[in-house]
């Protein structure tokens, strides 16, 4: 009698998450707090003299960022409510709607500073691109669970899914959009690399990857001027290194401590997109190398936690719960990588936000709506786990992937 009572108990410390079916990660949802608390605060500080005239007292992009952090958080706790599976089985609906929608905005879409990325729809401005991101995390996963015993193959393991990758990729790089793009094609090459594809396979990605992305810069003049500006921006502060320059000054004044919450003089209309793209270089100036050092470790800890969350779905038989985990983790802070790459001066200026820190509603929802995924695979798993420890021995339970 004593073993049949602690059997379960000794089942449930090997877990990597605890048995707990109705909470949640606490450290994953401490990490989604501060960066959202993280973004109001340097949203605030960033836009406060954006106003109709010089320096002048402006609250409105702060207002605004706040009702999308409301309606984000919104969104993250219905998604985390509803199962796994209905994303698995709706995931190629998804995808097609996102090359819809980046197909209506080839027609219809709103120009910006030279790049067609924004559709009108009442009164507020949609990017699909953020939307694909998303969207093609969820077609992977599935992807890779329905193929995952030919996973190996040439066709099945690469040759399918680079097909999907190649029409996204014409639709993005029509827009343009080369870093939406490659942040898409990072976070599914780790999908598939964790997914079991061959090593082979990975280097001739890579290598195609590559050769794909040289053709591409050297066949664009602006993306070329970018790659030029980003090799030695002081040769033109005032012109193609002007954006990277002001990054640098920013973070430069910032040195260790920083100058101050609020007291950056940078944002004051000398770096441009203070508050989305080049938000890093303010929370750099304000608070300094701690500043940056908290938002690299807030990002590390969160993909620390997704893939510990994916490798216990795996372990409980969650095939899918356990990609579409992995993907979420590497799409987040692949941008974040990358977007705190270009504010360092280590990457080529691209027009990616910093996830769940910068201005902008259509990238701060889909981030949302994202975690509410990687939420919901997690309570799920915790369920499952502490379902399994409580079956009484012997009996068995047909699991759905």
């Amino acid at each position: 009698m004593t073993a049949v009572t602690i059997k379960p108990v000794l089942h449930a410390t090997r877990n990597p998450v605890s048995q707990n079916s109705i909470g949640v990660d606490p450290m994953l949802l401490g990490v989604f707090i501060s960066l959202l608390l993280l973004g109001l605060v340097m949203v605030f500080s960033s836009t406060i003299a954006m106003g109709a005239q010089d320096l002048q007292t402006n609250t409105s992009h702060f207002w605004r960022h706040l009702l999308h952090v409301i309606l984000g958080v919104g969104i993250t706790l219905v998604v985390a409510n509803i199962p796994v599976w209905v994303w698995q089985r709706a995931s190629v609906l998804i995808l097609i709607g996102s090359v819809a929608l980046l197909g209506i905005l080839l027609l219809l879409g709103i120009e910006v500073n030279g790049s067609q990325r924004w559709i009108a729809l009442f009164g507020f401005r949609l990017q699909p691109a953020e939307i694909a991101k998303l969207a093609m995390v969820i077609y992977a996963a599935g992807y890779l669970t329905r193929k995952q015993a030919q996973i190996q193959q040439f066709t099945q393991g690469i040759l399918n899914i680079g097909l999907v990758l190649a029409v996204l990729g014409f639709l993005l790089l029509m827009q343009p959009d080369f870093g939406s793009f490659f942040v898409i094609t990072a976070a599914v090459g780790l999908m598939m690399f964790l997914g079991g594809i061959r090593v082979s396979h990975t280097v001739l990605c890579l290598a195609v990857a590559a050769a794909v992305m040289f053709a591409m810069v050297s066949m664009s003049p602006y993306r070329m001027q970018r790659v030029m500006s980003f090799m030695d921006p002081w040769s033109d502060p005032f012109n193609t290194g002007f954006q990277l320059t002001q990054a640098l000054i920013a973070i430069g004044r910032g040195e260790i401590l920083g100058v101050g919450l609020g007291a950056s003089i940078q944002k004051l209309y000398y770096l441009p997109h203070a508050n989305n793209d080049f938000i890093l270089a303010v929370i750099g100036e304000e608070l300094g190398l701690v500043g940056i050092v908290l938002v690299v470790a807030l990002f590390a800890l969160l993909l620390h936690r997704a893939l510990t969350i994916a490798r216990s779905a795996e372990l409980v038989g969650r095939i899918y719960a356990a990609r579409l985990a992995q993907g979420i983790g590497f799409l987040l802070v692949v941008q974040a990588l990358v977007n705190i790459g270009v504010n360092l001066g280590v990457l080529p200026t691209k027009g990616l936000t910093l996830p769940f820190i910068s201005y902008g509603g259509s990238s701060l929802l889909v981030c949302c709506t994202a975690m509410g995924l990687l939420f919901a695979v997690d309570r799920q798993t915790r369920q499952r786990q502490f379902n399994d420890s409580s079956r009484p021995a012997g009996t068995t339970k047909r699991r759905r992937t």
